[in-house]
């Protein structure tokens, strides 16, 4: 498998406009891949797809769905996508078999353009309960269990190893293609970071944490590569990792974090999670619909003890 040097990939998503920040990989053997469209500044590219209903939000602002692949952008999987009018849903139902159009700019996507096509199939439990994103267990107070993490330098570490700091923490993998996925996980980070930083009264004590839950495909070496999209030139205060398995699975079911492997293919929830100086959980971010600015504040008061209380 080979890896851009970092400079060069800085190159490429400069001249991409970098939908997103998104990173353009090659992969080898059974991997699935993806290729970040050029998008020009905000004028939406649109992908003709198919899939099955798996959900549709009570608000009607988003309709979970398992899509096949969409040649040219994205692998099989299975997502909430954003609704932008709600009457276009009128007559879809969970299990219904559809053709849409997925339209991604430089910062959002959304789906559109909804036509039925075949007989509602039965949708399995887990994926339905994937979609509500409801499974958090351990609350505010309660201690994180710890976990082996690979480090983008190729050290191996633990989530013990921070104990002293304020600890922000979010999940992603380098192929997700989504602008407000993954990749809005990681902006965020980066606009927290530069909150923080441009403090005059911020606390010492912090770090931001982005843990892969794809070890298999991000190595260290392509964790560096992709770290360096977001952080540019300087680390400080931002490591990214990668979880192993046993990592996942101490850790998943006690925040509520939902990982599907269908195949090579990977479908997920967010979250974002806080933690205080004694790895203790502070606050936890559920979705993608949360600022910078809220977490910024979240870390500064666990560093300074403040614990906060529910999940956002």
């Amino acid at each position: 498998m080979n890896f851009m040097k970092p400079a060069g990939l800085k190159k490429i998503i400069k001249n991409l406009n970098c939908l997103g920040a998104l990173l353009l990989f090659a992969a080898s053997g059974s991997h699935s891949t993806f290729a970040a469209s050029a998008a020009d500044g905000q004028t939406p590219h649109s992908y003709s797809a198919r899939g099955v209903v798996e959900q549709i939000a009570p608000g009607r602002r988003q309709i979970t769905i398992h899509h096949q692949a969409i040649p040219g952008y994205m692998m099989e999987m299975t997502m909430p996508f954003p609704v932008q009018n709600t009457n276009e849903l009128n007559g879809l139902s969970p299990g219904d078999q559809i053709t849409f159009t997925l339209v991604v700019n430089q910062t959002n996507d959304w789906v559109e353009n909804f036509q039925r096509t075949g007989q509602a199939v039965e949708i399995p439990t887990n994926s339905m309960n994937m979609a509500r994103g409801d499974f958090s267990r351990l609350k505010p107070g309660d201690l994180l269990p710890d976990g082996d993490l690979l480090a983008e330098d190729g050290r191996h570490i633990h989530i013990s190893d921070f104990r002293g700091k304020a600890v922000a923490l979010t999940f992603f993998f380098t192929r997700c293609p989504l602008p407000d996925y993954c990749p809005l996980m990681n902006r965020n980070f980066a606009a927290t970071r530069d909150l923080i930083l441009a403090m005059t009264n911020a606390p010492a004590n912090w770090e931001l944490l982005s843990i892969s839950f794809d070890p298999g495909f991000d190595t260290s070496e392509t964790l560096a590569s992709y770290a360096n999209i977001y952080r540019g030139d300087s680390a400080s205060h931002w490591l990214f990792a990668a979880a192993t398995t046993n990592t996942l699975a101490k850790l998943a079911p006690h925040i509520g974090l939902m990982v599907m492997r269908q195949g090579s293919n990977i479908s997920h929830n967010l979250r974002t999670i806080v933690l205080d100086p004694a790895g203790r959980i502070s606050q936890q971010f559920n979705g993608n619909e949360w600022t910078s600015q809220q977490l910024a504040d979240a870390i500064c008061a666990a560093a300074y003890g403040q614990m906060k209380s529910g999940s956002k």
